[in-house]
């Protein structure tokens, strides 16, 4: 295969900005609805139907110019709309998953907004201060919002195999293999790998059903035969740095993208920043921080948090209570020691959900159903669970009293799975990473599974958390789990 080959073909759009050309056109109108919304939304609230002007004043040139709020209101919205352009909110790269399209969208919502000031600044303008407090901040919740929505179409859309990213794994078996499962097993990302071409392939099953299509030096000839989007590059010794930089010319002239895999796994976005040094992308990666204003942060989420959830929730709190204490014998409330912060123990507070003593009973029906050398104590339909346990179990109603536990420190409003001391004797080294962070009253296993995830499969949700934890994080796990408990699946 030659370069001459290729290149005789007419430069095409990429398929994965084809494919996604209707998404985006849905979310360019909507963009363009929201701002146009939010803006004269606001100059409707502050100054009703009436165009009051605003007046614009240059000391140094002695001039006074008066411009009505609605060709304000005009510019605004074009201003506001080209700044979400410009920083690339609808980049097909970043539209339907992870958090780089909200960020980009509060970029550029905070941009405009210095803009504004450093104009009222420069030029003297007296912009009506509740006209702008209504518009910026409600039309970034709302473009946020707009998009999240969006997202939920797109998901499912996915799952049906629409709007989907055709890419093709190149590299070592071993390192293929593991980008092919880990990339499957998020569907949400909107790739689907085709096949895989391997510095020694065979025609043989990579992983999951992905075949192996052929070897580095026929792969031309493979991307000649099958409609990919991108090609997915792992490191290989067999694969030079010249054949790397060939290969990209060539992708580039058959408008495939280039995806480079580093041999890293479970390191979330901002903790990777990229930094060329002699045409070398070098990456750097920064270690997680547990102390000082990150824990502070923390601590003050969970505060405010807990408190508004308990007021919140106080009315359905009674009503659990009232429920369990009419329905069966024992005490309302059920505590357990549970292992903590660096392994501290401590008590963590439910509605009781099962008969009074069934802590007896645990280790005989693990040994029933044969994973009583397991560290996650989970016994399926286990007979202990009364009635009303059930129901409140299946919408987690029974863990609403660890809010209390969140409010004195014991736990955190997200974090690792809880553990009860004979689980945490089971773990191996990395599980004890685990215990860096305090346990959660949820947390990445709740919202992707709950029981129905394996123990190494939860392991590494608690484990990805603890190394990629901020804020925004657990502000998103919240927001899906309220989303999981409207609609449980998974919970025993």
């Amino acid at each position: 295969m030659t370069a001459s080959t290729t290149a005789s073909r007419m430069p095409a759009p990429r398929q994965t900005e084809k494919r996604l050309t209707g998404y985006i056109a849905r979310l360019a109108v909507t963009d363009a609805v929201v701002v146009t919304g939010a803006v004269f939304g606001a100059h409707l609230l502050r100054f009703g139907f009436s165009n009051e002007p605003l007046v614009i004043g240059d000391s140094i040139l002695d001039v006074n110019v008066e411009v009505g709020y609605l060709v304000t209101s005009l510019l605004f919205v074009s201003g506001w709309l080209f700044a979400l352009q410009l920083f690339g909110t609808r980049d097909s790269k970043v539209v339907g998953s992870g958090s780089l399209e909200y960020r980009r969208i509060s970029d550029a919502t905070v941009r405009v907004f210095g803009v504004l000031a450093i104009l009222s600044l420069v030029f003297q303008i007296e912009f009506a201060r509740w006209y702008l407090l209504i518009a910026l901040p409600s039309g970034l919740i709302l473009l946020i919002l707009s998009r999240w929505m969006w997202r939920t179409w797109l998901r499912t859309r996915r799952t049906q195999g629409r709007f989907l990213q055709h890419a093709l794994v190149v590299g070592d078996r071993p390192k293929a293999t593991h980008i092919a499962s880990q990339i499957r097993s998020d569907p949400e990302a909107g790739i689907r790998i085709i096949g895989a071409v391997t510095t020694h392939g065979t025609h043989e099953d990579l992983v999951d059903g992905v075949p192996v299509l052929g070897d580095f030096d026929h792969v031309l000839d493979v991307l000649d035969d099958v409609d990919v989007d991108a090609v997915i590059l792992s490191t290989a010794d067999a694969i030079t740095p010249e054949r790397v930089r060939r290969f990209g010319w060539m992708l580039d002239q058959k408008r495939i993208d280039l995806i480079v895999a580093p041999s890293l796994t479970d390191v979330a976005g901002p903790r990777i920043h990229t930094r060329p040094v002699a045409g070398l992308p070098l990456i750097h990666v920064e270690y997680p921080r547990f102390e000082g204003r990150q824990r502070l942060a923390k601590r003050s989420f969970d505060i405010i948090g807990s408190l508004a959830l308990i007021v919140l929730f106080a009315p359905v709190m009674a009503a659990v209570a009232v429920a369990v204490k009419a329905t069966s014998k024992g005490p309302v409330f059920y505590s357990q020691e549970r292992v903590g912060l660096r392994g501290k123990p401590f008590r963590m507070f439910k509605f009781r959900s099962m008969i009074v003593g069934a802590d007896d009973h645990l280790q005989s029906l693990l040994d029933q159903q044969g994973t009583s050398d397991q560290p996650l104590f989970k016994v399926t339909d286990d007979p202990r669970i009364t009635p009303v346990g059930r129901f409140i179990r299946r919408y987690s109603l029974d863990e609403l009293p660890q809010f209390f536990n969140a409010l004195l420190g014991t736990m955190s409003l997200v974090g690792p799975r809880p553990q009860r001391a004979a689980e945490v004797e089971l773990y191996d080294d990395d599980a004890h990473r685990r215990l860096h962070m305090k346990p959660g009253i949820t947390g990445l296993w709740q919202v992707g599974g709950r029981s129905d995830l394996s123990w190494n499969d939860a392991i590494r949700l608690d484990l990805y958390y603890v190394e990629n934890w901020s804020v925004a994080s657990d502000v998103i796990v919240v927001a899906r789990t309220a989303a999981a408990v409207v609609k449980p699946s998974g919970a025993h």
